[in-house]
């Protein structure tokens, strides 16, 4: 169920009995809720990254070129992050995370700060995500041993007419894979309907000047 916090509560998890109203008119719920129409939101100049091979490790460079947009820092050939990225484990998220995490060099010897930040599926606060995603940060995710960019999502918002409590319920994540140049590279996990037990999690990543 769709938690409600002041203003800005949200929740990953989507009341069950609005899934099956049409979200092209408003939802209206028993209890003064007002569910809206569904909306999207993509970080539309995601760069188009396409990976050497299928290899997972290859994967992983090109999925973090995309996130990071910078090739002094990630992730080739005397980048910041090229030991790094070498040296994780291409199947965990927590693994990159780690090995990400903290300060690094640019080839110039400047630092630089790379903060992440791993969540657990269950630990996504789908007010977060659609934060990041508007400000064109894209996390990674593992999904059924695969990893993925999320480019955008849909969703749906909900607001509590006796509190003014607004909730957010992510839908659809629309996926990238970066081992693919044709119709295979866009992907889309529908919450509904896939097996949620098979998402490792997202992961965020950032660089910033020292």
């Amino acid at each position: 169920m769709a938690s409600y916090m002041p203003r800005v509560g949200s929740a990953f998890l989507f009341p069950a009995r609005c899934i099956l109203a049409s979200c092209l008119a408003v939802c209206c719920f028993a209890y003064g809720q007002v569910a809206y129409p569904e909306k999207e939101v993509r970080v539309h100049d995601l760069p188009s990254q396409t990976a050497r091979s299928t290899h997972s490790s290859d994967v992983l460079a090109a999925s973090l070129e995309m996130v990071f947009n910078d090739k002094e820092v990630c992730c080739g050939k005397n980048s910041a992050l090229e030991g790094s990225v070498q040296s994780s484990d291409p199947k965990s998220l927590k693994d990159i995370a780690g090995k990400l995490q903290g300060r690094h060099l640019l080839s110039d010897g400047r630092p630089i700060m790379v903060t992440a930040e791993y969540l657990t599926l269950d630990q996504v606060n789908a007010g977060h995500l659609i934060y990041m995603l508007t400000e064109k940060h894209a996390p990674l995710m593992m999904w059924n041993s695969r990893l993925y960019v999320v480019e955008g999502v849909t969703y749906v918002e909900t607001v509590d007419n006796s509190s003014g409590a607004i909730a957010y319920a992510v839908h659809k994540f629309l996926l990238q894979d970066a081992r693919f140049s044709d119709s295979r590279r866009e992907v889309s996990f529908d919450r509904v309907t896939e097996d949620a037990g098979k998402v490792q999690g997202l992961l965020f990543l950032q660089a910033a000047s020292q």
